[in-house]
């Protein structure tokens, strides 16, 4: 099935040429590919899935810097962030240990596992076992579970785009903007 996001609208490739980056979503299409639409669409396809992974990572790290600011036991989402971890870990191509997983959630052990088994049960995660360590297990998302981090990732930077110029316009009128 082929498909084709808001946050990928034709845009302009190295040579100049409009592409237009189509999403195949396939079993055989780990990250949910594009279909080239010409020669850049490989390009445009890379940009795209850095920008989602840039997108992951800041919101992860926005939510571990919470706590500078608000109490961190009035927040808990511990799905979110496995699923936040777990995407950028299959984007670096890495393997996640469950107890990094259940680390990563910032909840007690037991809390992570119960959400590691609903969300394996919802077929968002799956487990591999450790071929050289039978004690070890690791997680990552399924295809199910991965289409689904791409998909909110793709519309969460259409988001974005369109905030953008607001963002600027707040700047421009005074207020300031800081990251950390």
């Amino acid at each position: 099935m082929i498909t084709q996001s808001s946050a990928q609208a034709p845009r302009k490739g190295r040579a100049g040429k409009r592409v237009r980056i189509l999403r195949a979503v396939g079993p055989d299409d780990q990250f949910g590919a594009a279909a080239p639409a010409d020669a850049d669409a490989a390009d445009c396809r890379h940009a795209a899935a850095a920008a989602e992974l840039a997108l992951a990572r800041q919101t992860y790290a926005l939510r571990c810097r919470r706590h500078r600011f608000l109490s961190a036991d009035l927040f808990g989402e511990p799905t979110w962030d496995i699923l936040l971890d777990l995407f950028i870990a299959a984007h670096e191509g890495r393997r996640v240990p469950t107890t990094s997983a259940c680390i990563g959630a910032h909840v007690p052990p037991t809390t992570a596992l119960r959400w590691l088994r609903i969300l394996e049960a919802r077929g968002l995660v799956e487990r591999e076992e450790d071929g050289r360590d039978g004690r070890r297990t690791f997680v990552k998302l399924s295809r199910r579970g991965l289409v689904a981090m791409t998909g909110f990732m793709q519309a969460s930077l259409a988001s974005l785009q369109l905030a953008v110029p607001e963002l600027r316009g707040a700047q421009q009128e005074g207020f300031a903007l800081a990251a950390e």
